[in-house]
């Protein structure tokens, strides 16, 4: 009856945003001069007050769904948060600027002096980290509006096998490099451009990206969180923080009685067992394994290094210059007619092609640079990855691991251990 309630709200939702869409009266301008938009999201602009409004609405938040999923340990309390940060942050906010998001004009602000970065969107890109710092990955529980659309959209989730979802999950870290990669060159905003929840909350999407968005949400009915767990790149700086988190999320409120009655309640397969009653692997196997993954993350580090160099000059395509000089190249090299508007504006301007190559080379050279490093951050990446998977911890009771529990609460309700805090209240 409750997950009924919970999806009419979304489709009101839905229904209310069309509205909203429909009573825009100052569409953007069209002008016949010729002029391109640039390739970022296109938003109106806002009254720079609410930039700070949403901070404080984005810290109330924070410490709301902290105290749920910590010290009240109320799934209900996170499914309400939830409705409120798909309401405000995704459908109100349109989606922008998310944390998601900030990471590319993070990015920006980095490697282009000629950007000033908001302090608003600094917020928004560390708060969820602070908090995450401390208390694991509340900002997913239900604060993020993609993880909370996909959380109220849960109805029957299975688990994936785990090499399965060890692969997919090394997706988001080519993601995020490529965003940075993308963003530090100026380049391209790729994570609002392809995203997929950004194009329903502000119903102006490419036909493509709104398919990809179905398709995702179907999904996610049946696999927990698949954008979170296999395409967020925020969610890696998260899950490295919540590592390292003071106070996480914990199954039982107090002693575990090992009862297992948890150990399948989780669809991210976050809960880790207890292994005491485990068959002990001999440890000279075990050392042996570790320093064969040790030894294998500089070659993973080399090979990506190299590999993403070689391709440097394929990825910088996605930069507006570099496509228009291979276009001009083409038209006077090999007489095949410049047509695209980018072309026509570029003839009209007076700039010259000497001018136009020099600018080219200069982004190519820069994504050269680039590219090695992000070959090198995904081939240590994935040798860390593999290492960790040799790691074999001694654990007295069930636990959520830290870097991967999403503070969903969907545990809570199978642990039969009461809680006193609830309890005395």
């Amino acid at each position: 009856m409750k997950k009924g309630f919970l999806h009419i709200i979304i489709l009101l939702l839905l229904i209310w945003s069309a509205l909203i869409k429909a009573q825009q009266r100052f569409p953007r301008p069209d002008f016949e001069s010729g002029y391109v938009y640039p390739e970022y999201q296109f938003l109106s602009p806002r009254n720079p007050a609410w930039e700070y409004i949403d901070v404080m609405v984005l810290l109330g938040a924070l410490c709301i769904i902290t105290f749920f999923a910590l010290y009240k340990r109320s799934r209900q309390g996170l499914i309400w948060t939830s409705v409120f940060s798909l309401a405000y942050f995704g459908f109100f906010r349109k989606g922008c600027i998310c944390a998601v998001g900030s990471v590319q004009n993070i990015s920006l602000a980095l490697f282009n002096d000629g950007y000033t970065l908001p302090l608003s969107t600094l917020l928004f890109f560390l708060l969820p980290l602070l908090f995450t710092l401390v208390y694991g990955r509340v900002f997913c529980a239900g604060v993020c509006p993609f993880g909370a659309i996909q959380e109220l959209i849960g109805i029957q989730s299975v688990n994936l096998p785990r090499k399965i979802e060890t692969i997919l999950s090394t997706v988001p870290y080519l993601y995020l490099g490529l965003a940075v990669l993308y963003a530090a060159t100026d380049s391209q905003f790729i994570i609002c451009k392809y995203d997929p929840f950004v194009g329903i909350f502000r119903l102006n999407a490419t036909a493509a990206m709104i398919i990809f968005g179905i398709l995702l949400l179907i999904t996610g009915v049946f696999i927990n969180r698949p954008y979170c767990r296999f395409l967020c790149p925020y969610g890696v700086l998260l899950n490295w923080f919540s590592r390292f988190s003071y106070k996480h999320l914990s199954i039982t409120p107090t002693n575990c009685i090992n009862c297992r009655l948890c150990e399948d309640s989780c669809p991210s397969n976050a809960i880790l067992p207890s292994n005491i009653n485990t068959k002990k692997e001999n440890k000279g196997l075990s050392r042996r394994r570790f320093f064969i993954y040790l030894a294998l993350i500089p070659v993973f580090l080399v090979t990506g290094c190299v590999l993403f160099h070689s391709l440097s000059r394929t990825l910088s395509y996605v930069n507006k210059t570099v496509r228009l000089a291979k276009e001009i190249r083409m038209e006077t090299e090999l007489n095949i007619p410049a047509i695209s508007q980018q072309a026509i504006i570029f003839k009209e301007s007076g700039k010259t092609i000497k001018e136009l190559y020099e600018g080219e080379k200069y982004i190519v050279k820069r994504f050269k640079k680039a590219s090695g490093w992000l070959g090198s951050f995904f081939g240590i990446s994935l040798g860390i990855a593999l290492l960790s998977l040799s790691a074999r911890r001694e654990r007295q009771e069930y636990k959520p691991h830290q870097g991967k529990c999403y503070s969903c609460g969907r545990c809570f309700e199978y642990c039969p251990v009461p809680n006193e805090k609830n309890n005395n209240q």
